[in-house]
């Protein structure tokens, strides 16, 4: 398992990825190509991983991602130290909080 800042990063074995998402097309990149994880609403920048992948996000408000990284890949961040991941596929889980009456992803 891998975390940086509100982003957990769990490997997945492909046996356990839903069907629909290993042939799936999408992805979901920035202006600049990156695969972005989590951006900070506040200060605009972000948790992503440039390169060869796919992110590709699954049904639901709360609804996690699944990274593939074919080749592997580096997570950065302006404010955190980069982090090395093996290829393979992972879900990607942004972390919640509790408000009174409602869940909501953390913003930073």
């Amino acid at each position: 398992m891998y975390r940086q800042g509100d982003v957990l990063i769990m490997p997945l074995e492909e046996p356990a990825v839903p069907a629909q998402f290993l042939k799936a097309p999408s992805e979901l990149r920035d202006g600049r190509g990156r695969l972005v994880l989590a951006l900070g609403e506040v200060t605009g920048h972000a948790h992503a991983v440039q390169g060869p992948g796919r992110l590709l996000r699954e049904a639901g408000p709360f609804g996690p991602m699944l990274l593939h990284l074919p080749e592997g890949g580096r997570v950065v961040h302006e404010e955190h130290a980069a982090i090395a991941l093996p290829k393979g596929w992972f879900r990607v889980v942004r972390q919640r909080e509790y408000a009174p009456g409602a869940v909501r992803i953390v913003a930073d």
